[in-house]
C-alpha cells in the first residue's frame, strides 16, 4: 500500500506541476498559487463539515499550519529559481528536498532492506536525470541556486510536516484543510503586500474577468495538489518514509512525460535515460 499510494502521489503532483507550469506563463505565479489554493480550500471546507472532521481537532494540527506556511514559500521560490534558469539545473536540483524526509525516517530508526536502499540510490539518479540537468552552458546564477535550495528544503518538510498532521482519514480532511487554508492566508497577504508595491495581481492591461477561464485549471491544479499530499500522508502511515518519500519524489518524470504527450516537448537522452532509472527504482523499492 505504500508504495501504491506513493506513486499516486507522483502522478499527482507531476500533473498539478505540469498544469501550474502551463498556467505560469499566462498569470503571475503568486496568482496561480493563491487562487489554485483557493479552490482546494473550499472544497475541502465542504467535505470537513460534510464528514464532521471538526471532531478530529487537536494539536496535531499544528504541523499542518506549519506546512501551509512553508508550502507557499517554497513553490515561490521554485518558480523564482525556474525563472532566472536554466531549468536544466534548477529542475535536478529541486529533487534534493528528497533528503529530508529520507534522512528523518533514518534518524528515526527505519532501517530499508539492501534491495530498497539499491532501489532509493537508483530511483533519485532517475529523478535527477529526467529533470535534465544541464551541465555545459551558460554558468548558474548563485541566487537561483540558493532559491532551488529553499524550494527543496521547503518541498522536503512540507512531506514531513503533513504526514504528522493526521491519523485518521476524516484527521486527514481537516489537515489538508487547515493547511490550505494557512496557504491561502500567507499567499494572499504575500499577494496584498505585491499589489502594494506597485506589483500586478494580472497581467498587464488584463482585468479579472480574464480569470475566469483559467478557473478549471487553476481548480485541478489546487485539487491535484491536495490530493497529493493526501496520497503522501497515507503513504508515510503504511509504511516505511524513506521508501514513501523517495517513490513520492517520481514526479518530476511524470511532467517531463506530460510535456511530451501534451505540448510534444521531446525527451533528451539523458531523461529518456532517467525515467527507465526511476522505474528500475521503484521496481526494486516495491520488491524490497
Amino acid at each position: 500500500m505504500t508504495a501504491l499510494f506513493a506513486l499516486a502521489t507522483s502522478l499527482l503532483w507531476g500533473l498539478a506541476d505540469f498544469g501550474g507550469g502551463l498556467l505560469t506563463r499566462r498569470l503571475p505565479a503568486l496568482t496561480v498559487v493563491v487562487a489554485s489554493q483557493a479552490i482546494a480550500t473550499v472544497v475541502l471546507g465542504v467535505i470537513v463539515i460534510a464528514t464532521g472532521a471538526w471532531s478530529e481537532a487537536g494539536p496535531q494540527l499544528w504541523f499542518a499550519a506549519a506546512a501551509g506556511l512553508v508550502g507557499p514559500v517554497a513553490m515561490l521560490s521554485f518558480y523564482k529559481a525556474l525563472a532566472l534558469g536554466p531549468m536544466g539545473v534548477v529542475s535536478p536540483l529541486g529533487t534534493l528536498g528528497v533528503s529530508v524526509p529520507v534522512g528523518i525516517g533514518l534518524i528515526l530508526g527505519e532501517r530499508p532492506g539492501l534491495l530498497q536502499y539499491a532501489g532509493i540510490a537508483v530511483a533519485v539518479a532517475g529523478v535527477v536525470l529526467a529533470g535534465g540537468p544541464q551541465w555545459r552552458g551558460a554558468p548558474v546564477q548563485r541566487q537561483a541556486i540558493a532559491l532551488t535550495l529553499v524550494a527543496a528544503f521547503g518541498f522536503g518538510t512540507v512531506m514531513v510536516l503533513i504526514a504528522e498532521a493526521s491519523t485518521t482519514i476524516a484527521g486527514l480532511f481537516l489537515a489538508l484543510f487547515v493547511q490550505r487554508l494557512t496557504n491561502v492566508i500567507a499567499g494572499g497577504t504575500a499577494l496584498y503586500a505585491s499589489v502594494r508595491r506597485g506589483g500586478s495581481a494580472l497581467p498587464e492591461g488584463a482585468g479579472w474577468r480574464t480569470l475566469w477561464p483559467a478557473v478549471p485549471a487553476l481548480g485541478f491544479v489546487g485539487l491535484a495538489d491536495v490530493a497529493a499530499n493526501g496520497t503522501y500522508s497515507l503513504a508515510a502511515q503504511n509504511g516505511p518514509i524513506t521508501v514513501a518519500a523517495v517513490l513520492a519524489s517520481l514526479y518530476p518524470v511524470v511532467t517531463a512525460l506530460a510535456a511530451r504527450g501534451v505540448l510534444s516537448e521531446r525527451l533528451r537522452g539523458v531523461q529518456a535515460a532517467g525515467a527507465g532509472l526511476a522505474l528500475v527504482g521503484t521496481v526494486l523499492l516495491a520488491s524490497g
